[in-house]
């Protein structure tokens, strides 16, 4: 038998000459594709904040996806309208050249491995009928992802026999926005009348709680082959819908409910599964876990701290704080794209070091210090410095979230990421969204005094220091988008921002489509639970610096309201205690979920303490030594272990009563020297 993915079968056996390719071809990755269409578009000299590389490059799939050539293309009037109101006029150009470059390094992309398969296929009856020979009988799984070229060879190829079994399941049909085609497997009877189905319908997964519950949700979309899903588990506990605060209240509650259950069940975190609709919603699930020493994994992906374009606003931000961070500088010089190249920013690193200066020390002299630099780039370095000096004087004045939003908009960050349509634009745009979000309840929630730029950085310097601390991810919570879930599961899940224009997605829009793609999604999502699921949205939710209003999804009120226990969180505590509100609270009926309930937010919420202590600045680091008694505002007293690390990047281990064993960055740390 021969196994895998139909853009592989025939053009690697057949050889390549039949479509002008020498044997020996190349096949370029997603990242040499886009290196290429960077490479075109440099060349063009065209704005790459329009002609963004990697939404290129997915434009340029999806049209090859859907047989549209460059010269398709050009005679394509709807696709031509729609790039002239983006701006976008010289795609065209791109395109045909992205094409002729490819034939020129004798190279194929993915997408054109499935094109040229299914070209060599339909002009070459030769092939064809080898090939229908050769694979008489064929069998593909997970059916309901193929896109339309994969469906197009499929049928070339099984057209003579007809001995073609497909499995798959329509109700799991979630990656539209890969080119997945749902209609493939619904049209499949149409392709072949002859067809037999044989349903496999028993769950050997979840409780039948869960599996009741999924069968109520997915009746409701009109495209699907029906069936009805059933287990001989043991019924289980009903689902908990659970409405929330806000966004950070849910993150508590998640976390502590995960400790609750821990002790209760003798349950390891590896059991837990955190799951959601878009990455951005991590961040206040992260905050939850880590400060209730819970360990946890992104699976697929980063931790919100880690994400590149986090980690470009926060350099801005170190830099607002202490402009001699060189690593920060480095990061930001030239992004957004401001017109300093890499020979001159390597002149300044090494000019800099040759002085032992900073590089901000450096750049601030330009006109005195003889540096071989053009007067274009210190134009442009001059406005930099400008630039960055503004920052600095606000970050002494103004609240944290007051800097930050402005840092993000005058740098050209915010609206670089914004006018990056593409779903990985959209998502890392959303992440700074949710940063803002962040510090905005940072600067709302601290102390008066302590709710300027450099606490908040603070913070996260404590954060993501914490990502460090294991390598060990065997044994941890798993945070994911619903996408990423597909095919896991888990003991205990919980399916968090169930919010209307969240999930359901707010870009699903009014599609019926589109809403039934967001319909499977969710049912993927509870699906991944085996023994309890709990389901939680939020009455409000940072959005833009503001609390908005939510309202939560239409999907809970599609569930089987038999299978559901509904509660709501409001208490006024920070500590939530799950097994007690799960025990007292009286439960509003279903129709009562939307209006007149009383929740608390975070504006209500027990601050976590801010000793006053009286810090130690940067002149002072030398104090810190092995041995000495400290105190720090969140972690309370502890004991020094060990230092290292020099000047500004000098880090004290810590062990703190209580909490256990912590590395601090002593610039952000703010200890209080106790003996």
């Amino acid at each position: 038998p021969k196994i895998g993915s139909p853009n592989l079968l025939a053009i690697l056996d057949v050889g390549p000459e039949k479509l002008n390719y020498p044997p020996n071809f190349t096949i370029y990755d997603t990242d040499d594709s886009k290196s290429l269409v960077s490479s075109i578009i440099k060349e063009l000299n065209l704005d790459k904040d329009i002609y963004k590389p990697g939404m290129i490059r997915n434009r340029i799939s999806t049209l090859k996806n859907n047989f549209i050539t460059p010269e398709g293309y050009r005679n394509h009037s709807e696709l031509n309208k729609q790039d002239t109101i983006a701006k976008r006029t010289d795609f065209g150009r791109i395109y045909q050249m992205y094409t002729q470059r490819c034939e020129k390094a004798s190279a194929m992309d993915f997408d054109d491995l499935l094109l040229k398969t299914y070209q060599l296929l339909e002009n070459h009856r030769d092939v064809l009928l080898k090939y229908q020979e050769k694979f008489k009988y064929i069998l593909i799984d997970e059916y309901q992802d193929t896109n339309h070229v994969q469906y197009l060879i499929i049928k070339k190829l099984a057209a003579l026999y007809e001995n073609i079994c497909i499995v798959g399941d329509d109700a799991q049909s979630i990656y539209a926005f890969r080119g997945a085609n749902i209609q493939n497997i619904l049209n499949f009877k149409i392709d072949y009348p002859d067809f037999k189905t044989y349903k496999l319908e028993q769950n050997y997964r979840s409780s039948s709680t869960i599996v009741d519950a999924a069968n109520s949700i997915i009746k409701h979309n009109e495209k699907q082959i029906e069936k009805i899903v059933w287990t001989e588990n043991a019924t289980g506990e009903k689902i908990i819908v659970v409405k929330t605060g806000s966004d950070n209240d849910e993150g508590r509650l998640v976390a502590n409910t995960i400790s609750d259950i821990q002790m209760r069940n003798q349950a390891h975190h590896k059991d837990f599964a955190i799951l959601y609709r878009t990455n951005a919603q991590s961040r206040a699930l992260e905050e939850s876990l880590r400060k209730r020493n819970i360990p946890y994994k992104i699976y697929g992906g980063l931790s919100f701290y880690q994400r590149k374009e986090i980690k470009d606003l926060l350099a801005y931000y170190r830099l607002a704080i202490n402009p001699n961070d060189e690593e920060a500088f480095k990061r930001i010089i030239n992004y957004p794209i401001r017109g300093i190249g890499a020979t001159t920013i390597q002149t300044l690193i090494i000019f800099a070091n040759s002085h032992n200066k900073s590089i901000w020390k450096v750049i601030n002299h330009l006109e005195e210090l003889a540096i071989n630099i053009n007067k274009g780039a210190q134009k442009k370095l001059k406005e930099f410095v400008v630039m960055i000096n503004s920052f600095i004087i606000n970050a002494k004045q103004k609240d944290a979230y007051t800097v930050a939003e402005e840092i993000a908009k005058q740098t050209g960050l915010f609206n670089d990421l914004y006018t990056d349509k593409s779903p990985e634009g959209v998502s890392r745009f959303e992440n700074i969204q949710e940063l803002l979000n962040g510090i905005k309840d940072f600067s709302e929630s601290a102390e008066k005094g302590l709710n300027k730029l450099p606490d908040f950085m603070q913070d996260v310097a404590l954060l993501t220091d914490q990502d460090k601390e294991t390598k060990d991810d065997f044994n941890k919570v798993t945070l994911m988008t619903v996408h990423a879930a597909k095919g896991l599961e888990f003991p205990y899940v919980f399916v968090v921002g169930l919010e209307e224009n969240l999930f359901p997605s707010m870009m699903s829009g009014e599609s019926q489509e589109n809403l039934e793609e967001e319909r499977r999604l969710f049912y993927v999502a509870i699906t991944r639970a085996e023994k309890r699921l709990f389901l939680s949205f939020a009455a409000t939710r940072f959005k833009w610096g503001q609390f908005t209003d939510c309202q939560p999804s239409r999907f809970i009120s599609e569930l089987d309201n038999s299978c559901l226990e509904k509660q709501e969180l409001s208490l006024p505590k920070k500590d939530y205690r799950p097994h007690e509100i799960y025990a007292k609270i009286k439960y509003p009926k279903k129709e009562s979920t939307t209006t007149n309930q009383n929740f608390v937010t975070p504006k209500n919420l027990t601050n976590i303490n801010r000793a006053k202590n009286i810090s130690i600045n940067e002149s002072d680091l030398s104090k810190i030594t092995n041995g000495m008694q400290v105190k720090h505002s969140r972690f309370g007293e502890g004991k020094v272990l060990h230092i290292s690390g020099q000047g500004s990047d000098k880090k004290a281990t810590v062990f703190f009563t209580g909490i256990g064993q912590k590395q601090l960055l002593l610039k952000f740390a703010k200890l209080e020297i106790l003996a």
